[in-house]
C-alpha cells in the first residue's frame, strides 16, 4: 500500500529537519567566524549503499548539495576496493582531497555511517571551512599556486574519530601542517557533535515511523524529484541554447578563460555541453569534476527551486564535454579558487545559456564571486598569530519580477559576510567603511542590486593579504538588453600608496604593516531588460535615494529627473 500524502509530507519535513538541527548546532559550537557567523558549512543525509542525496539542510551552501554526494559515493566505493578501512559504529572519516570529490582543501568533510539495528542504514555527512589547511599563505587562497600541495594539506579519507574516541595521532598531524592549529579543536568537535546530533535525530524519526515507511518514503520523494524536473524540462521545448562565461585570468597567466556551453533536451534530460571551453589552467581557477557537476545543479536549483534537494532531481541533468578543460582538473593542479569562483561562472554560463527559453525563471547574472579575502599575521598585543577569512556579498541580477537583491550573498551559498563587530574583536583589525556600492547595478528595465564598498585597516603588527576573487575583468553579465554590473574593484594602501594588484582581484603575500588599508568594491548584478523601458517613477526614486545622480539616471535610462523635469 502506497504511503498517504501527509505521512510522506511529515517524513520530508523530518529528514530536512534532522539536515537543519545539524546545522544549527555546527555553527553554534564551531569557533571560527567562518562558520560560526558566516555560515560557510553544510550537512546532509546519504544512502548506504550508492551515497546519494537523500536531505540536505536548508541553510547549507547550495555548492555542496552535489559536491558531498560525489564525496560520499567515492568514499564508499574505496572502502569496498579495500583501500579504506572498513567503517564501524562511531566511527568518522575525514577527507579534504579535491580529486576525490572535494571543493578547495579548506572545505574539509566529515562523513560518519549511521547504524540502525547493527546494519549500516545511511552517511550522515558535512562539511566545513576550515581558515586555514597550511600552504603557501595564510587562508590557503594561493592566488598563484601552481600546484596543489602549494595551497595545503590534503587529506584521503581517514579515521578521524574510532568509534567515538578521536584518533590523537592523526590529529596531531593536521595540527603540525595548519596555522593557528589551537582553534581548530573547536571547529572538529563542532563537526562531529553536528554528526552526533544528526544520528539521534534520526533514531527518533525511524523509531516514529519505522525503518520500512522511511525507506519507502526515500525512495518515493526521490522518484518524485525526478518526475517534477523532467517534467519542468518537458516545458522548455526543443533546442538547443548557448551561453558563455569568462573568467578573468588563472591568477599566474594574465589572460581570461572561457566557459562555452550548449544545453539541449534530450528527450526528458538536460545536457549540458562544456566542450570548447579553456584548457586546464597553470594557476588555481581549475574546477574538480565534483564542483562542476555541483555548479551546474545548483544552477538548477535556482531556476526550479520548487523541486526538493534530492538525488533524483539530478538525474535528468547530463554533463557533457569537461574531459581535458579547466572545468575537470586532474591532480596535480591547483583548485582553490574553484569552489568560491568558477563553480558561480558555471552557474552564470547555465543562466547566460537558458534566459532566453526562460525568461521568466532565469535572471541576469549576479555578483558571482565569493570576495575571498584573507590575512594571516601577527598579533603583537594578544601575542599570537591569527588568520582572519572575509567573504562579501555583491549584487543579484535583475529579472522579469523587479530589481536585483543588494549585497546578496554568492551565487553558490547562503553564507553571509561575519558581522564588522565580530571581525574587529577576533583580529587585530578596523573597518573604516562597509556600505551599498550604490550605482553598481547594470542599468535595465529592471537593474541589478548593488555590490558591497568596504575599507578594512590592519590596527597592529604586520601581516599578509591574498585574494581570490574575480569579475574584476568583466562585469556580471546582463541580459535581454541589460547592461553588465560593475566589475569588481581591489585596492592595497600601503604607506599611503595605493596599490592594484595586476591580475585586479587575484594576488597573494601582499605585505601589510599597521595603518595599511584593503579597499574592496563588490561587483553589481547584471542589468534585465531594456533600460529605456524602466519605469520612470523607479528611476526618479533611485535617484532621490542617491543611487544615481540625476546626470547618471539620463545617461543610463534615458529618464529626465529633478532639475531636467
Amino acid at each position: 500500500m502506497p504511503l498517504d500524502p501527509i505521512t510522506l509530507s511529515v517524513i520530508q519535513a523530518g529528514l530536512q529537519q534532522v539536515c537543519d538541527e545539524m546545522d544549527l548546532a555546527f555553527s553554534r559550537a564551531a569557533f571560527s567566524p567562518v562558520i560560526a557567523e558566516a555560515n560557510d558549512r553544510s550537512d546532509g543525509i546519504y544512502s548506504a549503499d550508492d551515497g546519494s542525496l537523500i536531505a540536505q539542510g536548508a541553510g547549507g551552501l547550495p555548492v555542496f548539495v552535489g559536491t558531498m554526494q560525489y564525496s560520499t559515493r567515492t568514499l564508499i566505493g574505496m572502502i569496498a576496493a579495500g583501500q579504506v578501512g572498513a567503517p564501524e559504529p562511531g566511527d568518522i572519516y575525514i577527507v579534504n582531497d579535491p580529486y576525490l570529490g572535494g571543493t578547495h582543501l579548506m572545505d574539509v568533510r566529515f562523513a560518519r555511517p549511521y547504524y540502525r539495528a547493527g546494519r549500516l542504514w545511511c552517511w550522515l555527512s558535512n562539511t566545513g571551512h576550515w581558515p586555514d589547511t597550511g600552504g603557501a599563505v595564510p587562508g590557503g587562497f594561493s592566488a598563484s599556486a601552481t600546484a596543489v600541495e602549494q595551497e595545503g594539506l590534503r587529506l584521503p579519507p581517514v579515521k578521524l574519530f574510532k568509534q567515538g574516541q578521536m584518533d590523537a595521532e592523526i590529529y596531531a598531524i593536521i595540527c603540525s601542517n595548519i596555522r593557528v592549529a589551537d582553534q581548530r579543536i573547536g571547529d572538529v568537535k563542532a563537526q562531529a557533535a553536528a554528526l552526533d546530533l544528526g544520528a539521534a535525530r534520526l533514531d527518533a524519526l525511524l523509531d516514529r515511523y519505522g525503518e520500512d515507511v522511511v525507506a519507502e518514503a526515500i525512495a518515493e520523494l526521490r522518484a518524485r524529484a525526478a518526475a517534477q524536473m523532467r517534467s519542468f524540462i518537458r516545458d522548455m521545448g526543443a533546442g538547443s541554447h548557448r551561453g558563455v562565461a569568462w573568467i578573468d585570468s588563472d591568477g599566474v597567466v594574465n589572460e581570461p578563460l572561457e566557459i562555452r556551453l550548449s544545453v539541449t533536451r534530450s528527450g526528458d534530460d538536460l545536457i549540458f555541453d562544456f566542450t570548447g571551453s579553456s584548457a586546464p589552467c597553470m594557476g588555481p581557477m581549475n574546477s574538480v569534476r565534483a564542483t562542476t557537476l555541483s555548479s551546474v545543479y545548483l544552477a538548477m536549483r535556482h531556476i526550479f527551486p520548487e523541486v526538493p534537494i534530492s538525488a533524483g532531481a539530478f538525474e535528468p541533468l547530463r554533463v557533457t564535454g569537461i574531459e581535458g578543460t579547466f572545468l575537470d582538473a586532474q591532480y596535480p593542479r591547483p583548485v582553490s579558487g574553484c569552489a568560491a569562483e568558477v563553480s558561480q561562472r558555471i552557474a552564470e554560463a547555465v543562466f547566460a545559456a537558458l534566459v532566453a527559453a526562460l525568461p521568466d525563471r532565469v535572471t541576469a547574472a549576479p555578483a558571482g564571486t565569493s570576495g575571498n579575502f584573507a590575512l594571516g599575521g601577527h598579533d603583537p598585543q594578544r601575542g599570537r598569530d591569527f588568520v582572519m577569512y572575509q567573504l562579501s556579498g555583491g549584487g543579484y541580477g535583475g529579472s522579469a519580477s523587479g530589481d536585483g537583491l543588494s549585497n546578496g550573498c554568492s551565487t553558490i551559498g547562503i553564507s553571509k559576510a561575519p558581522p564588522v563587530e565580530i571581525m574587529e574583536q577576533a583580529y587585530p583589525v578596523l573597518y573604516h567603511r562597509y556600505a551599498l556600492r550604490e550605482g553598481s547595478g547594470g542599468a535595465g528595465r529592471y537593474r541589478g542590486g548593488f555590490g558591497l564598498d568596504y575599507e578594512v585597516e590592519l590596527r597592529r603588527g604586520t601581516a599578509r593579504a591574498s585574494f581570490v576573487m574575480d569579475h574584476g575583468r568583466f562585469g556580471p553579465q546582463g541580459v535581454l538588453g541589460g547592461s553588465d554590473g560593475a566589475v569588481n574593484e581591489v585596492t592595497v594602501w600601503r604607506g599611503g600608496v595605493a596599490y592594484t594588484p595586476v591580475h585586479l582581484s587575484k594576488e597573494q603575500d601582499i605585505p601589510l604593516s599597521a595603518g595599511d588599508r584593503v579597499h574592496v568594491r563588490t561587483p553589481g548584478g547584471g542589468g534585465y531588460g531594456d533600460p529605456a523601458a524602466r519605469d520612470p517613477q523607479a528611476v526618479a526614486e533611485d535617484v532621490r535615494l542617491g543611487r544615481y545622480t540625476a546626470d547618471e539616471a539620463r545617461a543610463l535610462f534615458s529618464v529626465a529627473v529633478g532639475n531636467d523635469q
